[in-house]
Formats: C-alpha cells, sequence, structure tokens
C-alpha cells in the first residue's frame, strides 16, 4: 500500500509538453489547459510546432510543444522558463533543455530513450543516465511500456494503443497538480464516439497514467495551485483567434447586420475561419476562397449589399490583398482586415510569431490609401478589438486593419464573458430616402453614406476609378482628385476624436517610459510588476490604435526622457515613433520567431536604471 502523498501550495506553475509531431502534444496541452481553467486558475498558453505538416519521427525539427502557466493570482503571459518539462522522446528533451529552470523537474518517457531514437536527436549517450542531467529534478517514467500494459487485452492495434501514451502522460500530470481528470474523459467519449474501442483505450490510459502517480513511490509529493481571485463573473477560456470570432459575432449581434467572412486558409489565421463556420445559427456566412484576393473581393461585394463583412490572413496573404485594399479605400466601404503576424519575409516560419507587418499595415498599399490600424494585446482582447474594428469601419465607412500575431491567436487565456450592456453599441445608418442623395455626400464625420443596391431611388456606382467628390462620376479632374485624396485622409483623422486617450500606468512623468503595442503588453507589465516590487519607480504605456494615434500621444511621450520600445521586429514602432513625433527613442528588437521574455524586458529595464541598485 502507497503512503499518503505530501501536498505543497503553489502560487503558480510553469508546464510544458513536449514530443514528436505525432505525439499529441497539442492536445494533451489544451486538455490540460481546459481542465485547469475549469479548476478556476488564471493562465496563459504559447502552442509552439513545427511548420512542416509531419517532419521526420524522432527528429529535432519535429518536435511539437504546448506551455502552460497557471496561477492562483492575475498572469500575462505564458512563463519565460518551464518548471516541468514533460519530453515523451529524446529529441523533445535535447530542444527544450535550454528553456528548463535550474533545479527544475524533467519527467521523460524512458521507454523513448532507444538507440535509434538518442540517434535521432544527435545524442552520443543517453543523458537519462551520464550524468548530464545534474542540476534538474529527473523522474523517469516508461510511459510507452505502462500505457500498453494497461491496454493489454484491447483488440485494437499495437500502433493504436501506442497512440495513446499521451492521455498516460495526462493523467499523470493531472494526478501531480491535483487536477480532475472527468472533463478529459467525457471529451474523449464526444471526440471518438464513432469508435468506442479508442474510447475505452483512451480513458484506460488516462486513469492508468493518473493512479500510477497515486501508488508510484517516484513521486514523495504533488501539488495544488488554488483557485485565482479574479473579478466575479462567467469565463471561457479562449484562444486569440477564437476571440476574435466570438468578437465579430458579438458586433453582429449589435450592429444587426449579418456576418460575412471571406477568406483563405493560412497558418496561424485559419482557425478564425474554422470557427465562424460554427455559427450559421447566427446567421454567419463563411466563403473560403480559392486564394487571397478572391476572399478580400468577395468580402468588398459582401459590404456593398450590405453585410459586415470582415477577412481574414496573415503576412503573406496581407501582402496579395493590398490592392483590393485600395479599393475598399476609394470605395469607402466597412470592411476588417484582420492580420495574425507570422515570421517573415515570404513563407518565413509559418507556425513562429512576430510583429513584423505594421509598416506593411500602416503604408503597404499604392496611393494615398490610409486606413485606421489597430493591435490586440492580448487572446481575451482580441474578442474587444474585433468588436471595435467593426464599429470604427462601420461608423467611419472604410477599411480597418487589425494585428494580431501567432502568439496570442493560438495562446489562449480566460475571458470575462461580458454582459450585453458591456458591449459597445454599433449603430447602423443605411441611406433609406431618396431625396437629395448622392453616394459621396459626407456626414460630420466625413463618412459616405452607406446605400444598399436595391433601394428605391439610391442607384448609384462605385469603383477603383476616381470619383466626383459629392456625385461619384468617374473624374480625372486634378483638383477632384486632389480634394478626394484630402477628404479620405481627413476622414481617417477624424478617428482619433472618436478612441481613447494613452494612459499611463505607473509614474505620469519621470525618467524611462515603457512603450508596448501588441502582444509585447504581457511580459512588459510582468516585468514592470516585478521591479515595481523591488521599489522601482517606472511607467508604461500601451498602444492599441496605431494609425491614427491617441491624441495625446505627443504629450505622453514627451513627458518621460527617455522612451524603451520592445517589439518583435528590427524597430518598426519605433521608426513609427521618429517619424511621427521627431522623439528619439531606445530599442529592444527580438526576431527569433518566440515572444519577448518577461526575464528579457526585465533585464533591459534595469540596464538603463543602472542596475539592482539604480533605485
Amino acid at each position: 500500500m502507497s503512503k499518503e502523498k505530501e501536498v505543497v501550495v503553489l502560487d503558480e506553475v510553469t508546464v510544458r509538453f513536449a514530443g514528436d509531431s505525432g505525439d499529441g502534444m497539442q492536445l494533451t496541452g489544451s486538455q490540460f489547459t481546459d481542465t485547469t481553467a475549469a479548476v478556476g486558475n488564471d493562465l496563459s498558453t504559447l502552442p509552439d510546432f513545427p511548420a512542416e505538416i509531419r517532419a521526420p519521427a524522432g527528429s529535432l525539427s519535429g518536435v511539437s510543444g504546448f506551455q502552460l502557466h497557471f496561477s492562483s493570482s492575475d498572469i500575462q503571459t505564458p512563463g519565460d522558463s518551464p518548471d516541468v518539462l514533460v519530453a515523451m522522446n529524446p529529441a523533445a528533451l535535447k530542444v527544450n533543455l535550454k528553456d528548463m529552470k535550474s533545479n527544475g523537474t524533467i519527467l521523460v518517457n524512458s521507454s523513448a530513450f532507444d538507440t535509434k531514437n538518442l540517434k535521432l536527436a544527435k545524442y552520443d549517450s543517453n543523458p537519462l543516465e551520464d550524468g548530464s542531467l545534474q542540476g534538474y529534478q529527473l523522474i523517469s517514467v516508461p510511459i510507452t511500456q505502462l500505457t500498453m500494459g494497461a491496454l493489454e487485452g484491447l483488440d485494437i492495434s499495437l500502433k493504436e494503443k501506442e497512440r495513446c501514451k499521451n492521455f498516460f502522460a495526462l493523467g499523470l500530470m493531472y494526478w501531480l497538480y491535483n487536477r480532475p481528470i472527468e472533463g478529459s474523459s467525457k471529451w474523449i467519449e464526444t471526440k471518438f464516439a464513432k469508435k468506442p474501442l479508442i474510447v475505452e483505450a483512451n480513458k484506460k490510459a488516462l486513469k492508468a497514467g493518473y493512479y500510477y502517480g497515486e501508488h508510484t513511490e517516484l513521486f514523495t509529493t504533488r501539488y495544488d495551485v488554488h483557485k485565482a481571485k479574479l473579478p466575479k463573473g462567467h469565463y471561457r477560456n479562449v484562444s486569440g483567434n477564437e476571440a476574435v470570432a466570438l468578437g465579430f459575432v458579438s458586433a453582429s449581434l449589435r450592429s444587426g447586420l449579418p456576418l460575412f467572412l471571406g477568406s483563405y486558409p493560412i497558418t496561424p489565421a485559419s482557425e478564425i475561419l474554422q470557427e465562424l463556420s460554427k455559427y450559421k445559427n447566427f446567421g454567419v456566412k463563411t466563403f473560403q476562397a480559392e486564394d487571397e484576393i478572391a476572399g478580400i473581393c468577395s468580402a468588398i461585394g459582401a459590404s456593398f449589399a450590405g453585410n459586415l463583412a470582415i477577412t481574414t490572413t496573415s503576412g503573406p496573404g496581407l501582402s496579395l490583398k493590398t490592392e483590393a485594399m485600395g479599393l475598399a479605400v476609394i470605395t469607402e466601404l466597412p470592411l476588417v482586415i484582420v492580420n495574425v503576424q507570422r515570421g517573415g519575409p515570404s513563407t518565413g516560419l509559418p507556425t513562429k510569431t512576430e510583429q513584423s507587418d505594421l509598416l506593411m499595415a500602416l503604408y503597404g498599399r499604392h496611393g494615398e490609401a490610409p486606413l485606421p490600424v489597430l493591435a490586440a494585446s492580448s487572446p481575451a482582447d482580441c474578442f474587444w478589438m474585433s468588436l471595435e474594428a467593426a464599429r470604427i469601419a462601420i461608423k467611419y465607412m472604410t477599411p480597418v486593419i487589425l494585428l494580431t500575431n501567432g502568439y496570442i491567436a493560438l495562446g489562449s487565456e480566460p475571458l470575462r464573458i461580458p454582459s450585453i450592456d458591456d458591449l459597445p453599441e454599433i449603430p447602423v445608418n443605411f441611406r433609406k430616402d431618396p431625396e437629395g442623395f448622392q453616394p459621396y455626400m459626407r456626414d460630420e464625420n466625413l463618412a459616405r453614406p452607406w446605400a444598399i443596391p436595391g433601394t428605391p431611388g439610391l442607384e448609384h456606382r462605385i469603383g477603383g476609378l476616381e470619383k466626383k467628390h459629392i456625385y461619384g462620376n468617374i473624374s480625372y479632374e486634378p483638383e477632384n482628385h486632389a480634394l478626394m485624396t484630402k477628404i479620405r485622409d481627413e476622414k481617417i483623422k477624424n478617428v482619433q476624436k472618436d478612441i481613447p486617450l494613452l494612459e499611463v500606468e505607473g509614474e505620469k512623468t519621470g525618467d524611462l517610459l515603457v512603450l508596448s503595442w501588441g502582444s509585447t503588453y504581457g511580459p512588459v507589465k510582468e516585468a514592470m510588476r516585478r521591479l515595481k516590487k523591488k521599489g522601482y519607480k517606472l511607467s508604461l504605456a500601451h498602444l492599441k490604435y496605431l494609425n491614427p494615434f491617441p491624441a495625446n500621444t505627443a504629450d505622453v511621450l514627451k513627458s518621460f526622457k527617455r522612451i524603451l520600445v520592445p517589439e518583435l521586429n528590427l524597430g518598426q514602432l519605433a521608426r513609427v515613433i521618429r517619424s511621427e513625433f521627431l522623439i528619439d527613442v531606445i530599442q529592444y528588437n527580438k526576431v527569433q520567431g518566440q515572444p519577448i521574455k518577461t526575464s528579457e524586458v526585465e533585464g533591459k529595464i534595469l540596464e538603463l536604471l543602472g542596475g539592482e541598485n539604480g533605485k
């Protein structure tokens, strides 16, 4: 009979599941995440997987990982370094060991450390035996062997039995961190409902892993992370892409407009198309186009017909959409273009993250074609910024670019489900009265009327050729083109009156301001929190509106002696700040396909402040 294990309460834990692409690490991480969210912890995740559909089994290039940071308090990032690494094979260990915390726990599937897999991972000797893992808490568990034993007698193939090993690992981690297994059991029943033997096998493996933790002498301790003290409300764990989809469905409901998505699948944006296709009962129409150009052009047509129209893509697709974006600018139709940024250029790093499309979003169109550019800061914020992008597009009759990136699109965190009263109003004023109508007349915001084709007396033409001011006839007059260009530019500048002022967290004036945008907010926020506990007086401003900037941006920037701008590019926002405000900034740039770590931001701030003694 096993001894009762000691339970240690922790404030936070960072776990990374890693294995071959075929080992189901994304599924394992997602299940652990969903269960952790149901328990009530705050959390943030970082999936990390190769771009190849199936990299060579056991190879270093084929390693897939999923990192989860969960806590009993509010957190902003998926964690810098894992406290626990679950490595399903030698390649997973080798790729991820460099990120581990000293004295961290490494749980390995020792069944996979055979001669073949060690050679594929380029190990000269077995790291489980040669002492190279001293300094870590190594726990060797023959996961594959134990899984096969638990499934002995089941009438499924050896390959199918072996594929259940990820659920054994999941069950063991559920036991170690005092998580219930019932949620994953129900998920297995639903997922494999048409394959009862697979249901039985995966559930057996899950339970075997859980009870192995209970009865083995390898573990003397298990851990608990209490429920987080978050604001009251109902929460749902969402990825950034799921939040974008929910945001646009909500915008459709608040505006009363049917939602249309015209899109071409591209990593890491494809899940938005997949997610929105589930909402047909809300009147959502999704069109999987044959290419990126067809995707945006179909959305422009849907907007002309009176829909809330969106198109989604990543960097290479945004390049292809640029001419049609100019068409949306000159026709002055509401449209939202969601760009989930990834590593570039060209095909670049399809499954890795970057912030290197900012300059393209701001300037990447021929002619004078200004449009608003917004950026979401976290997976949950994708919900709110999708709503905001739709509101601005409709109010100002303009295309809007919403920037996210691979990190926040595929990562997840809890979203507090708002009540209907928490959602912004999105009024729509279709022109219906033919009296005095002209297609390019203007309201107080310089927006032209939205007249739906087929409305009696409102026949008009739009298109890519320049239009006569007010009347909409094709015009090549020099003075008219200059006037229309200036009006379209002024209309976008007017958006500045309709967005919040830039807020400063911390000291309102001082020596150093950290200026973040997009997904850099999380690690910057965490770094500021750590340094504040050490007695530093610091300031943070975060930009969600990148064109136009908030009206007080210049005043905020001029209130500080130095400005640090961390970015996942070579300094694109820094360049814009210098150009727009004639203010120099200090750059901190990272282009490795990975998000900025809290420790990296903290280190740079300390360097600028003179180290630990520079308070």
